[in-house]
């Protein structure tokens, strides 16, 4: 069985990456007034992070439907099977338009799989599976190893300004006014696939330690992990922030990812996170 691998923009895996392994992308939309960009297709988020700056703040949507069935079609040409991987189905329609395309093409079983989250972690995820698409591993297996993965993955963020959050509907305006008001720099993550304060921490720095010390919690095991350092452009930071913690871990690989333009809007420029799973 010849199996495709499928993700979303907001995997955010570069485009390099994503030829070596073959993952085809479908992109998520960013929209500024009547303009309509896809991200990573026709918007970086070096571009966006730039946009944001001059423009008022866009809105988002998922791909439609048919995108993503004229990409199963077009892969059922080749492959006998698609994993389909997408962002959490808590914070988006994405993963739902996928499921429904399954049902509209015929010569290819689709597996979507929902990542329950979103960025480089949902890309760790499309890069796993890819790799043992390419070795000729069944769509079952792929599967059964996603869903091991997923016990152990983790992924926690913070930023510098929740009002994005609340104005796009990812986090309530109670918790989003609580947070304002007592200016706490809310620890945040995915709880039963939607976005949810896990701490509450007075400063950004505090609150990156308490990342790293979660990080630590799991990288005590001593088994290898893989770890994505996760910036709202803050290249810099995350630079200086990854070489901390590679002489910190060494049983953990570490690399630097981004929230690109879709993610961006929700949570902000500024913002940082990191998500991690075993290998």
């Amino acid at each position: 069985m010849k199996t495709a691998v499928v993700t979303d923009s907001t995997a955010y895996i570069p485009k390099e990456l994503r030829d070596e392994f073959n993952i085809h992308m479908v992109p998520l939309n960013v929209i500024f007034g009547n303009e309509v960009y896809q991200e990573e297709v026709d918007i970086s988020a070096a571009q966006f992070y730039q946009e944001v700056k001059e423009k008022e703040l866009p809105t988002t949507s998922q791909p439609p439907i048919g995108q993503i069935v004229e990409l199963f079609e077009r892969l059922s040409k080749e492959y006998d099977a698609v994993i389909s991987i997408h962002l959490s189905s808590g914070i988006s329609g994405t993963f739902s338009g996928a499921v429904t395309a399954s049902t509209m093409v015929e010569g290819i079983k689709v597996y979507p799989f929902d990542s329950e989250i979103s960025c480089m972690p949902q890309g760790l995820y499309a890069i796993e599976a890819a790799k043992m698409a390419l070795a000729g591993e069944e769509a079952e297996a792929i599967i059964a190893r996603l869903a091991e993965l997923k016990k152990t993955a983790r992924a926690y963020f913070m930023v510098d300004d929740l009002s994005h959050l609340q104005r796009g509907g990812r986090l309530s305006s109670a918790q989003a006014f609580i947070g304002s008001l007592l200016q706490v720099k809310p620890l945040l993550h995915f709880e039963n696939k939607v976005i949810v304060p896990f701490e509450k921490v007075r400063t950004r720095k505090k609150a990156l330690k308490r990342i790293v010390d979660l990080l630590g919690e799991d990288a005590a095991s001593g088994e290898p992990h893989q770890a994505a350092i996760i910036h709202a452009n803050r290249e810099e930071e995350a630079l200086e922030w990854k070489a901390e913690l590679e002489a910190l871990y060494p049983n953990v690989e570490f690399s630097i990812s981004y929230f690109g333009a879709v993610i961006g809007t929700h949570l902000g420029e500024g913002a940082m996170g990191m998500g991690w799973m075993k290998k």
